[in-house]
């Protein structure tokens, strides 16, 4: 019996999940979970990627010590994240995302290259955490002058088993740099921001590109050998790869971010709403940033009265409270406090306030509902075509009552899946399917 490994890391959590064939059918094995977060360090939020990689080998090995051989191994992370490298040495901090620093960056950016301009080229939507404001800050502050390489992620990684530098097409599309047409990265973009050309003189790979075996240290230190190659190594990339749909209709990737979309043959250059990210076979999902579960998760930890998730879930539903606010609003990105980032939201833009916790929580919860629905009435106008269905993968898929106010403001019907369709799109991939 075969036996793959998918090492999925979220901004929340990571994990280990073992595949393998049974009887025909791909039956997935949870083996290792560890917790994950940005940290704050000289007041910047960073990842703490040497301790991200002893999680990454500790799972591995718990692997190795359940099943005796693994064939092969693949990582998926989230996007634009990256770590700078000289050579075989890091340039440290490696910056998270919710980190502010790129907001001196962005009007350099656009005034080097309109952001019209960027959107016909990459089909990426604005975000301001997106990898060329990131990059581009390094610039400013000088890291870029040592860096030999910058490494996405799932990348860096997969580099410090094997010692082989890659890039992955996938999660390399939301950089921002990269041309739609040509699936490679843009030289006329790095030459106008004056971004250091040698960084982006690799070949993107696609998923199943094998790097190599574990290098003879980390073999040692994690009990076994096996092959690395890229899955998707963006993560929605992987978890749209691993919904079971029937045709292709709407999706939801719920997790820390709501990613809404379809997939398509070729960029979807209408709106700049809309994002054009990679797909597994240079396809593309057509999607939009939905601020998601983040906006749950955090609600919950400044709620007055504390709740579980189960409790929320009961609240949205005793509540009669049906105002509603833009979910994806700036103010929710990374406030202090969820709670009162809302409540003063909703005393700024005249929104009648909740009158109880329960209250609070169904707003969250409706508005969210609200946000889909407005993206996919945009995704239909957008493609000229009319979908009947709305699939929900991921963590979020479990929430009763978000789902069925899915519903109640698509006139769609949902299909909730509470299944690690991240991980079945990575074993899909090692799998050869």
């Amino acid at each position: 019996m075969k036996v793959f490994l998918a090492i999925d890391i979220g901004a929340t959590s990571g994990r280990h999940i073992a595949g393998f064939k049974q009887n025909g059918q791909t039956v997935t094995e949870e083996v290792y979970r560890f917790p994950n977060g940005a940290k704050t360090e000289n007041g910047s939020l960073v990842w703490d990627t040497e301790s991200l990689f002893r999680e990454i080998k500790a799972g591995i090995k718990k692997a190795f010590e359940k099943y005796g051989a693994i064939e092969s191994v693949a990582i998926d992370t989230w996007g634009v994240d990256y770590v700078l490298m000289n050579g075989d040495k890091e340039i440290y901090p490696c910056y998270a995302y919710r980190d502010s620093r790129t907001e001196r960056a962005i009007d350099k950016v656009h005034a080097l290259m309109p952001f019209d301009e960027l959107y016909a080229r990459t089909g990426l939507m604005f975000a301001s955490f997106n990898s060329i404001y990131q990059l581009y800050c390094d610039k400013l502050d000088g890291r870029l002058e040592n860096a030999t390489d910058f490494l996405m992620l799932p990348e860096y990684f997969s580099y410090k088993l094997t010692g082989v530098k890659a890039k992955e097409y996938t999660d390399a599309t939301t950089t921002g740099l990269v041309n739609a047409e040509t699936h490679a990265f843009d030289e006329d973009i790095v030459e106008r921001l004056g971004l250091k050309k040698a960084l982006f003189s690799h070949k993107l790979e696609n998923p199943s590109f094998v790097l190599g075996r574990f290098l003879p240290e980390e073999e040692k230190e994690v009990g076994g050998s096996a092959k690395v190659m890229f899955c998707a190594s963006h993560d929605t990339a992987s978890a749209v790869y691993g919904i079971p749909m029937q045709g292709n209709q709407p999706y939801i990737s719920s997790g820390t971010w709501s990613l809404m979309g379809i997939k398509s043959e070729s960029a979807v250059l209408v709106s700049h709403d809309l994002s054009n990210e990679g797909g597994v076979n240079n396809t593309f999902r057509y999607q939009k940033n939905i601020m998601g579960m983040w906006v749950v998760n955090k609600l919950k930890e400044t709620l007055v009265r504390p709740m579980s998730f189960a409790e929320m879930d009961a609240a949205a539903e005793e509540s009669g409270y049906n105002q509603t606010f833009d979910v994806n609003d700036k103010a929710f990105f990374a406030p202090t406090n969820m709670r009162e980032a809302i409540l003063e939201y909703m005393k700024k833009h005249g929104i009648p306030l909740p009158e109880t916790e329960k209250d609070l929580v169904r707003s969250v919860y409706r508005s969210l509902a609200k946000c889909y629905a407005e993206t996919y009435a945009l995704l239909e106008k957008n493609t000229q075509k009319t979908y009947e269905e709305l699939y929900i993968v991921g963590g979020g898929a479990k929430n009763k009552p978000l789902n069925r106010f899915t519903e109640e403001f698509t006139k769609k019907k949902v299909i909730a899946l509470p299944i690690e369709s991240t991980a079945l799109g990575n074993l899909k991939i090692q799998m050869g399917e």
